[in-house]
Protein backbone atom coordinates (compact mmCIF):
# COMPACT_ATOMS: atom_id res chain seq x y z
CA UNK A 1 0.00 0.00 0.00
CA UNK A 2 1.30 3.75 -0.94
CA UNK A 3 0.06 7.15 0.76
CA UNK A 4 -1.38 9.01 -2.85
CA UNK A 5 -0.83 12.46 -3.31
CA UNK A 6 -3.96 14.67 -2.95
CA UNK A 7 -5.02 17.14 -5.24
CA UNK A 8 -5.57 20.85 -4.18
CA UNK A 9 -7.78 22.88 -5.07
CA UNK A 10 -8.13 25.09 -7.37
CA UNK A 11 -6.16 22.29 -9.79
CA UNK A 12 -8.06 22.09 -12.70
CA UNK A 13 -7.60 18.19 -13.00
CA UNK A 14 -10.07 18.10 -10.24
CA UNK A 15 -12.40 18.89 -13.04
CA UNK A 16 -11.85 15.77 -15.29
CA UNK A 17 -14.79 13.57 -15.37
CA UNK A 18 -13.80 10.06 -14.00
CA UNK A 19 -14.56 6.92 -16.53
CA UNK A 20 -16.53 3.83 -15.47
CA UNK A 21 -14.27 1.14 -14.00
CA UNK A 22 -14.50 -1.47 -17.13
CA UNK A 23 -13.18 -4.48 -14.83
CA UNK A 24 -12.66 -5.26 -10.88
CA UNK A 25 -9.37 -6.50 -10.89
CA UNK A 26 -6.46 -6.27 -8.98
CA UNK A 27 -5.25 -3.01 -10.37
CA UNK A 28 -8.73 -1.82 -8.85
CA UNK A 29 -7.99 -3.28 -5.85
CA UNK A 30 -4.88 -1.66 -5.33
CA UNK A 31 -6.03 1.38 -6.21
CA UNK A 32 -8.63 1.09 -3.50
CA UNK A 33 -6.34 0.23 -0.52
CA UNK A 34 -4.20 2.81 -1.64
CA UNK A 35 -7.17 5.08 -1.36
CA UNK A 36 -8.14 4.44 1.72
CA UNK A 37 -4.56 4.20 3.24
CA UNK A 38 -4.46 8.04 2.25
CA UNK A 39 -8.34 9.00 3.12
CA UNK A 40 -7.23 7.24 7.08
CA UNK A 41 -4.12 9.44 6.90
CA UNK A 42 -5.19 12.40 5.84
CA UNK A 43 -7.58 11.95 8.19
CA UNK A 44 -10.75 12.21 5.90
CA UNK A 45 -14.12 9.96 6.23
CA UNK A 46 -14.17 9.95 1.98
CA UNK A 47 -12.07 9.91 -1.06
CA UNK A 48 -12.64 9.89 -4.76
CA UNK A 49 -10.10 8.54 -7.38
CA UNK A 50 -10.61 12.05 -9.07
CA UNK A 51 -8.66 13.53 -6.35
CA UNK A 52 -5.46 11.06 -6.07
CA UNK A 53 -5.15 12.31 -10.11
CA UNK A 54 -6.81 8.47 -11.07
CA UNK A 55 -9.93 9.26 -13.27
CA UNK A 56 -11.58 6.41 -12.39
CA UNK A 57 -14.89 5.80 -10.92
CA UNK A 58 -13.51 4.58 -7.48
CA UNK A 59 -14.64 6.12 -3.70
CA UNK A 60 -13.90 5.10 -0.79
CA UNK A 61 -15.77 6.15 2.36
CA UNK A 62 -15.33 6.15 6.48
CA UNK A 63 -17.60 7.46 8.56
CA UNK A 64 -17.67 5.07 11.86
CA UNK A 65 -16.16 7.03 14.64
CA UNK A 66 -13.23 3.85 15.05
CA UNK A 67 -12.50 4.48 11.01
CA UNK A 68 -13.20 -0.14 10.83
CA UNK A 69 -15.84 0.24 8.52
CA UNK A 70 -14.63 1.22 4.97
CA UNK A 71 -17.16 0.82 1.98
CA UNK A 72 -15.74 0.71 -1.28
CA UNK A 73 -18.08 2.07 -4.19
CA UNK A 74 -16.85 1.25 -8.12
CA UNK A 75 -18.66 2.78 -10.83
CA UNK A 76 -21.40 4.21 -8.15
CA UNK A 77 -24.66 5.74 -8.93
CA UNK A 78 -27.59 7.81 -7.68
CA UNK A 79 -30.76 6.36 -8.86
CA UNK A 80 -32.94 8.07 -6.43
CA UNK A 81 -32.85 11.38 -4.20
CA UNK A 82 -35.48 12.30 -1.83
CA UNK A 83 -36.86 15.77 -2.66
CA UNK A 84 -36.19 16.86 1.20
CA UNK A 85 -33.19 18.34 1.57
CA UNK A 86 -30.72 19.08 4.00
CA UNK A 87 -28.15 21.52 5.19
CA UNK A 88 -24.74 20.30 6.52
CA UNK A 89 -21.42 21.33 6.90
CA UNK A 90 -18.98 19.73 4.06
CA UNK A 91 -14.78 20.07 4.05
CA UNK A 92 -12.73 18.19 1.51
CA UNK A 93 -9.23 16.81 1.41
CA UNK A 94 -8.86 18.65 -1.63
CA UNK A 95 -9.99 21.95 0.06
CA UNK A 96 -7.86 22.11 3.23
CA UNK A 97 -9.21 24.37 6.18
CA UNK A 98 -12.57 25.44 4.68
CA UNK A 99 -15.69 24.00 5.77
CA UNK A 100 -18.72 25.10 4.50
CA UNK A 101 -22.64 24.50 4.53
CA UNK A 102 -24.39 22.86 1.49
CA UNK A 103 -27.81 21.85 0.49
CA UNK A 104 -27.86 18.06 -0.45
CA UNK A 105 -30.70 15.79 -1.33
CA UNK A 106 -31.68 14.16 2.38
CA UNK A 107 -31.64 10.74 1.33
CA UNK A 108 -30.77 8.56 -1.36
CA UNK A 109 -30.71 4.91 -3.11
CA UNK A 110 -27.22 4.33 -4.57
CA UNK A 111 -26.26 1.24 -6.29
CA UNK A 112 -22.21 0.24 -7.37
CA UNK A 113 -20.18 -2.42 -7.66
CA UNK A 114 -17.49 -3.56 -4.66
CA UNK A 115 -14.24 -4.54 -4.52
CA UNK A 116 -14.95 -8.22 -6.00
CA UNK A 117 -17.15 -6.27 -8.61
CA UNK A 118 -20.05 -7.71 -7.55
CA UNK A 119 -23.16 -5.49 -7.46
CA UNK A 120 -25.18 -4.04 -4.30
CA UNK A 121 -27.64 -1.30 -3.63
CA UNK A 122 -28.01 0.12 -0.64
CA UNK A 123 -30.28 3.74 0.78
CA UNK A 124 -28.40 6.79 2.89
CA UNK A 125 -29.30 9.58 5.12
CA UNK A 126 -27.57 11.59 7.32
CA UNK A 127 -23.59 11.82 6.86
CA UNK A 128 -23.54 9.17 4.37
CA UNK A 129 -25.32 10.87 2.27
CA UNK A 130 -23.80 13.86 2.18
CA UNK A 131 -20.32 11.90 2.15
CA UNK A 132 -21.88 9.67 -1.00
CA UNK A 133 -23.09 12.92 -3.08
CA UNK A 134 -20.17 14.67 -1.98
CA UNK A 135 -17.31 11.73 -3.29
CA UNK A 136 -19.49 11.33 -6.28
CA UNK A 137 -19.15 15.08 -7.33
CA UNK A 138 -15.55 14.65 -7.44
CA UNK A 139 -16.15 11.65 -10.53
CA UNK A 140 -18.49 14.00 -11.94
CA UNK A 141 -15.55 16.66 -12.45
CA UNK A 142 -16.89 19.21 -9.11
CA UNK A 143 -15.81 20.19 -5.60
CA UNK A 144 -17.92 21.07 -3.06
CA UNK A 145 -17.18 24.56 -3.23
CA UNK A 146 -18.39 25.19 -6.69
CA UNK A 147 -21.96 24.68 -4.87
CA UNK A 148 -20.99 28.31 -3.11
CA UNK A 149 -21.64 31.73 -4.31
CA UNK A 150 -18.95 33.00 -6.76
CA UNK A 151 -18.12 35.71 -4.07
CA UNK A 152 -17.35 32.78 -1.52
CA UNK A 153 -15.68 30.67 -4.06
CA UNK A 154 -13.26 33.31 -5.40
CA UNK A 155 -12.13 33.95 -1.55
CA UNK A 156 -11.42 30.51 -0.87
CA UNK A 157 -9.46 29.92 -4.40
CA UNK A 158 -7.64 33.53 -3.41
CA UNK A 159 -6.59 31.97 0.40
CA UNK A 160 -5.58 28.89 -0.93
CA UNK A 161 -3.14 30.16 -4.01
CA UNK A 162 -1.83 32.30 -1.45
CA UNK A 163 -1.10 28.98 0.99
CA UNK A 164 0.21 27.05 -1.88
CA UNK A 165 2.60 30.31 -2.34
CA UNK A 166 3.42 30.36 0.92
CA UNK A 167 4.09 26.68 1.19
CA UNK A 168 6.63 27.05 -1.65
CA UNK A 169 8.55 29.57 -0.64
CA UNK A 170 9.28 28.16 2.87
CA UNK A 171 10.21 25.14 0.86
CA UNK A 172 13.00 26.98 -1.42
CA UNK A 173 14.11 29.04 1.92
CA UNK A 174 15.26 25.23 3.46
CA UNK A 175 16.50 24.38 0.32
CA UNK A 176 18.87 27.26 0.58
CA UNK A 177 19.29 26.45 3.99
CA UNK A 178 20.87 23.01 3.39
Amino acid sequence: MALLPILKYPDPRLHTVAKPVEQVDDRIRTLVADMAETMYAAPGIGLAATQVDVHERVIVIDISEESDDLLVLINPEIYWRSDEREEFEEGCLSVPGTYEKVERAAEIKVRALNEQGEPFEFHADGLLAVCVQHEIDHLDGKVFVEHLSLLKQNRIVTRLRKQQREARRAAEKQKLAV
